[in-house]
């Protein structure tokens, strides 16, 4: 059997995982000269457009440290439905039921917002946030 005296590494195409420093830095040496967007992504190993998503995330603010999620107090309270509350669904609709079980009710910027069960995580994710900036 023939002695092997070259060994290649061939990448595995594995995802890098870079620091806010990294892209901190390397969004900054991007901006030092003019055209040096995709000579500083190829210098790093990185793709342009990854690199102008950096910079567009800078410009607007958005490329900082992640804030430590806050924890509110929650406050769980039961309200009977008041049947005023009730709307009969159009007859197209499928039967809904009457008592809504599950409401969470969340306080935050000044106003309220309830949800059930069978909300959007990400649609709620996006209002929170909005009421979060406000």
């Amino acid at each position: 059997m023939p002695k092997v005296s070259r060994l290649e590494v061939v990448s595995t195409g594995a995802r890098r995982r870079w620091t806010l420093e990294e892209k901190q830095r390397i969004v900054a040496e991007s901006y030092s000269g003019p055209r040096l967007a995709s000579v500083t992504a190829r210098r790093n190993g990185l793709s342009t457009s990854q690199l102008f998503t950096w910079r567009r995330l800078a410009r607007a603010g958005r490329l900082v440290e992640d804030a430590a999620p806050a924890l509110v107090p929650v406050e769980v309270v039961s309200t009977p439905a008041s049947a005023s509350t009730c709307t009969q669904p159009p007859p197209s609709s499928p039967p809904a039921l009457c008592a809504r079980v599950g409401i969470i009710e969340i306080e935050l910027g000044g106003c309220c917002v309830r949800v059930d069960r069978d909300v959007d995580t990400e649609a709620l994710q996006r209002v929170l946030e909005l009421l979060r900036r406000r």
